[in-house]
């Protein structure tokens, strides 16, 4: 099987590329991944994996803000990753978080990321932490705690490892899922 990695901001993605995404997302996610979750996944880098069937593997790491300690924080975000169903547990998950994982190395404080309970053995194998502290959000009503994040938010290693759990972690607002 012949495959092709590349990696692309959302603005230099062409309207099929954009398209072939949002296809796999929805297929990948039983028709359960909403606009806003969509919307969460533009605007920054993307992963993209192509074989000769075509986009098999997809995932997106946007900027957001974290607060820790007072401190705001760059996070590198990874959002919208899936595999195509005919090629799960082939690797291929992995050679897309491999290159977002760089992209949030180099040009980030942290990563941090949301994962489903079937998509948490993936980050946890790669070295992701799950974040045993308080998840908060900064809303337009000010500070408020977000319990149902808690237990599914992981943050990359680095920076991540200086980061106290006793202390909670403030996301940026965003609409829909704010985590």
């Amino acid at each position: 099987m012949t495959l092709r990695l590349r990696t692309a901001h959302t603005a230099d993605l062409d309207p099929a590329d954009l398209r072939a995404a949002r296809a796999l997302l929805d297929e990948a996610f039983d028709g359960d991944f909403a606009d806003q979750d969509w919307d969460h996944g533009l605007g920054g880098m993307h992963a993209l994996v192509h074989d000769t069937a075509g986009l098999a593997a997809h995932g997106s790491v946007v900027m957001r803000r974290i607060r820790h300690q007072g401190r705001w924080l760059r996070a590198g975000y990874v959002e919208a990753v899936a595999v195509r169903a005919d090629v799960r547990r082939t690797g291929l998950g992995g050679r897309v978080m491999a290159e977002l994982e760089r992209i949030v190395d180099r040009a980030y404080d942290l990563g941090a990321l949301s994962a489903s309970e079937d998509g948490a053995p993936l980050y946890t194998a790669r070295g992701w932490q799950r974040w045993s502290g308080h998840v908060c959000a900064l809303s337009p009503d000010g500070i408020v705690r977000l319990p149902e994040e808690e237990g599914g938010l992981h943050v990359r290693p680095g920076l991540a490892g200086s980061l106290d759990p006793a202390h909670a972690l403030v996301l940026d607002w965003r609409d829909g899922d704010v985590a």
